[in-house]
């Protein structure tokens, strides 16, 4: 009867669509819906805390495994947090420093090279002007006449202010990431024992524990093997600017680095910044558009080959789920929520995996 019990309680990965009933009782699907809806919503309204504590834990999976190397060598935990907490913002400070020189050069060239840009493009500039037309005569359609004043009412702040609000919000956030990620390393698994200890029965116990191994497992998998990958693609790119002439590899492969985390869009978006840069670039058409035809040969290698060869064991995430993710996290918390997107939305998959009454949406969201 135990062992029956048992296995209604853990569902496996793998299992076939047959056994994944759906709630059948009204009320658990409504009040379900409305915590659901209330994690949003507290979500959205407390993004200021939430964002920074999600941001925490994402970054503790990636930690951890380096964490639990440093415990193997005996060294105290408290210094352990400090040192991978430094080596990373480190990093990040540091290469920061190095890119801002050619992120400023290529800012100043944007403005001559706009005029340079209308000449290349000129086939696509009578769509352009269609486009902008329909749009504009949709905005005016029965709306107000527009005041003499309005532009003056209008206005809104200047791009100091504005500059200066964005700046206190990231350090703000940056701080607060920080000192979460710095207690969350220190405390290590206090939370899942504590949460072991005050749980009845030994099932519950153990259905917990597996939860939280599989979700440390496969996230810290995901999240190593996706920073690898990147940095991979970001030194294959840096290569490919500067044999193509493009110049500042350092910078260009800092930009494919980061795109890379945001799947599809992040692809996009980076043809189109490579397809800019070598319009600026030369004046022959097929070397300007060298540079994004290289990256992106390198993210059809990488991302429709190489990665999905590594992670196919753990994660096949639905594509559509996988873009509505995007959308709507980018909504809820910009940029920010973009790159926590994935990670959600496997650990997600993971919990519904491991749970009978949410073992059927687990087998939605799989690929």
């Amino acid at each position: 009867m135990g062992s029956t019990d048992q296995e209604t309680e853990v569902v496996p990965p793998a299992e076939v669509p047959e056994d994944l009933p759906l709630p059948s009782d009204p009320k658990v699907i409504f009040l379900g819906g409305l915590f659901v809806l209330a994690v949003l919503a507290a979500a959205y309204v407390a993004s200021e805390i939430v964002l920074p504590f999600v941001f925490a834990i994402v970054l503790k999976l990636l930690l951890q495994p380096c964490s639990r190397i440093l415990e193997r060598l005996h060294v105290a935990r408290t210094i352990a947090s400090l040192l991978l907490i430094f080596a990373l913002f480190g990093t990040i400070v540091g290469l920061g420093t190095v890119i801002s020189g050619p992120a400023r050069t290529w800012a100043a060239k944007l403005p001559e090279g706009i005029p340079r840009l209308q000449e290349r493009l000129s086939f696509m500039r009578e769509p352009i002007d269609t486009v902008q037309r329909f749009f504009q005569q949709l905005e005016d359609f029965g709306g107000p006449e527009p005041s003499p004043n309005a532009a003056t009412l209008a206005q809104g702040p200047t791009l100091l202010s504005t500059l200066f609000t964005g700046a206190r919000h990231f350090a703000s956030g940056l701080f607060t990431t920080v000192l979460f990620l710095f207690f969350l390393l220190v405390s290590g698994d206090i939370f899942l024992h504590r949460l072991v200890e005050i749980l009845p029965r030994f099932r519950s116990k153990r259905q917990v524990v597996e939860i939280a191994q599989q979700i440390e497992g496969d996230i810290s998998a995901y999240l190593v093997t996706i920073t690898i990958m990147n940095a991979a693609v970001g030194l294959a790119t840096a290569l490919a600017m500067w044999l193509t002439g493009v110049g500042d590899p350092i910078l260009w492969g800092t930009v494919a680095f980061l795109l890379n985390y945001v799947p599809i869009l992040g692809t996009a978006l980076g043809v189109l910044i490579f397809l800019l840069a070598g319009l600026l670039t030369h004046d022959v058409l097929w070397q300007a558009l060298l540079p994004a035809g290289l990256y992106f040969g390198l993210h059809l290698v990488e991302g429709e080959t190489v990665t999905p060869m590594l992670l196919a064991k753990r994660f096949t995430l639905n594509p559509v789920l996988v873009i509505i993710s995007l959308v709507f996290w980018f909504w809820m918390w910009g940029v920010p929520g973009v790159i926590l997107s994935m990670p959600m939305l496997a650990i997600a998959k993971i919990i519904c995996d491991r749970l009978q009454p949410l073992a059927a949406f687990g087998h939605f969201l799989e690929g």
